[in-house]
């Protein structure tokens, strides 16, 4: 789908990349400032046909409502992308910036060839001036290696990088874009510098008051991205290594976690023990972060950094371990049903999701895994195609539970907790386990029922002699 610029439009904005950044960032900012157009290109043909159907390609909580008033009045999705450079005034730059898997910084650093190849076609196909502001996640620094890119040949046009990274949790994307806490823009301290960095001041500011759009100098911009997932990151390992204490000592991490986040200085946000962290961002950019840290010589600092990811996986082998351990040291034959395969509710992405570790340790056991989750099954059957061993999918969790041995709870979706555990505990292998990766059933109610209870956290509650 091609569609010209109106002349009647006050500014012409273009976001590369129609991944979960891109898509509902743009259609909140064409619900928000309609005198803009805004278009969306990729390079995924089959993706844009997703977003210009009723079947949009994710799933988020109001973004179906939030597309369906905007799209076709002022925002179109696209693959036309060096028309879409040549035509809009305003660039976002939202492609995947993965891990690098190969050379030199593999399994850390990351991987920066989409977005080279983007801004060397950003510089193609320009003829005038252009904004063009990073959205996606970066290292410090990578906005000047694209603003050499851009400056390399003259070709008619002046470009000013700027930095606005996101800060959205996935579930509740399009409530973090209406109200978000913060809106960071970071552009080099010039007079042309400040100038662009008023311009995508002037678009949030239609909607987000100016007391939390912050602008600092580009490098700041970079890295506050980084840091904050970070830190987010670090204290979910922190309490998961509580938790790991919590078990062997029989105290309540659940009771731990409040007296702790009642403390003004500390607060309550991210102290839910659980099987551990998942989702595109934070492993990703802690390993960058770390990267980074080597980089300059800052090894100490690394190395405590890293050690957040390193508590992460060991957190999910520990729930493993405690599976075997309590069920008679042995998994072989045992049929699992996983609730829940996205890294977190209300989203069917999976990307660095517990559950894939899990599954994946389930089958080497020779375990047979159920899987079910009322979003992610689709992306579940991608991410273990081609293992070996028995694989089931079932949407429905009491079809997936029955004639299983155990119930591993991986994503916190409400569902799981609104089922009636009578009926699952009935038509399930005896004895019947369930091991609660979320911290979310009510443990009491389980154990009463039949079921044998092995929280995170907590001590387990079971119905054998110790």
């Amino acid at each position: 789908m091609k569609t010209k610029p109106n002349a009647g439009n006050k500014k012409n904005i273009l976001c590369i990349g129609a991944g979960y950044v891109g898509g509902p960032t743009m259609a909140m900012i064409a619900a928000k400032c309609p005198d803009y157009r805004v278009t969306v290109v990729d390079i995924n043909a089959q993706r844009i046909a997703a977003w210009n159907s009723e079947d949009l390609p994710i799933y988020e909580p109001g973004l179906d409502e939030l597309v369906r008033t905007v799209r076709g009045r002022n925002l179109f999705f696209s693959t036309d992308i060096e028309g879409g450079i040549r035509d809009n005034d305003i660039i976002f730059v939202s492609v995947n910036t993965p891990t690098k898997t190969f050379g030199a910084g593999a399994g850390m650093a990351a991987d920066l060839q989409y977005w080279e190849k983007t801004a060397r076609q950003i510089l193609e196909n320009s003829v005038t001036n252009k904004i063009v502001i990073e959205k996606s996640t970066l290292p410090v620094k990578t906005a000047l290696a694209m603003e050499r890119i851009l400056n390399s040949q003259p070709n008619g046009g002046a470009f000013d990088v700027l930095s606005n990274p996101e800060f959205l949790a996935e579930g509740s994307a399009i409530r973090d874009l209406e109200n978000p806490d913060r809106v960071l823009i970071g552009a080099r301290e010039t007079e042309r510098g400040r100038s662009a960095r008023n311009s995508i001041v002037e678009i949030y500011s239609r909607w987000v008051p100016r007391d939390r759009i912050i602008t600092t100098n580009i490098w700041s911009s970079e890295l506050s991205k980084l840091v904050s997932n970070a830190f987010l990151a670090q204290r979910i390992s922190s309490i998961n290594a509580i938790s790991a204490l919590c078990e062997k000592t029989e105290a309540d991490v659940a009771e731990v976690a409040r007296a702790v986040g009642m403390d003004s200085r500390i607060g309550a946000k991210f102290l839910n023990a659980s099987v551990g962290f998942g989702g595109s961002c934070f492993k990703k950019d802690i390993l960058n972060l770390v990267y980074l840290c080597r980089f300059y010589g800052l090894d100490d600092v690394a190395d405590y950094w890293e050690s957040v990811v390193k508590i992460n996986a060991y957190q999910q082998e520990r729930f493993v371990m405690n599976m075997i351990t309590s069920m008679f040291n042995t998994l072989a034959g045992k049929r699992i049903c996983i609730f829940g395969f996205a890294f977190k509710a209300n989203t069917g992405d999976t990307r660095e999701s517990p559950a894939i570790f899990i599954a994946k340790r389930l089958l080497e056991e020779q375990a047979e895994v159920v899987i079910s989750d009322p979003k992610a099954l689709d992306n579940a059957r991608i991410d273990l195609s081609g293992l070996a061993g028995v694989l089931d999918y079932r949407e429905d969790p009491y079809e997936a539970a029955a004639g299983c041995h155990a119930i591993a709870v991986m994503t916190e979706w409400d569902i799981y907790r609104a089922l009636d555990y009578e009926r699952v505990y009935r038509e399930m292998a005896k004895p019947a386990f369930i091991f609660d990766g979320r911290n979310i059933l009510d443990h009491s109610e389980c154990f009463r029922i039949g079921f044998n209870v092995y929280p995170i956290g907590k001590p387990p509650l079971t119905h054998f002699d110790s």
